[in-house]
């Protein structure tokens, strides 16, 4: 989970536990969450895209290249164009526990075809 606002940490968090996930790390900062997104297990992850006006898209690209999905969060919505991963959707802030868990279960769910 990669989040830079404390409460909305702490939300989330509390979200993703509800829903039945461990929580495996909070990554509050780019650094941190490029660690956790090269060295972790990783099932499935949260990304805020605006960590202290850094964007977190090298931690993106880190999952993508290890096959992790993975979900965007965002107050203020991409400000590039968002091809580089269709995949993965984008919650808009303030977003709903069932947002979160419809966003979850898209990029967790195999596609079938």
């Amino acid at each position: 989970m990669v989040e830079d606002e404390m409460l909305i940490a702490m939300t989330l968090e509390d979200a993703l536990i509800d829903l039945g996930l461990e929580v495996i790390g909070i990554a509050m900062h780019l650094d941190e969450a490029l660690t956790l997104a090269s060295t972790e297990r990783i099932d499935v992850a949260v990304l805020d895209i605006n960590l202290d006006g850094r964007r977190s898209y090298p931690v993106a690209d880190k999952l993508q290249a290890r096959g992790i999905p993975f979900i965007f969060a965002s107050g203020y919505g991409h400000t590039e164009d968002n091809t580089t991963f269709p995949a993965a959707p984008t919650l808009s802030k303030p977003y709903k526990t069932n947002d979160l868990a419809e966003a979850l279960a898209r990029v967790l769910t195999p596609n079938e075809g």
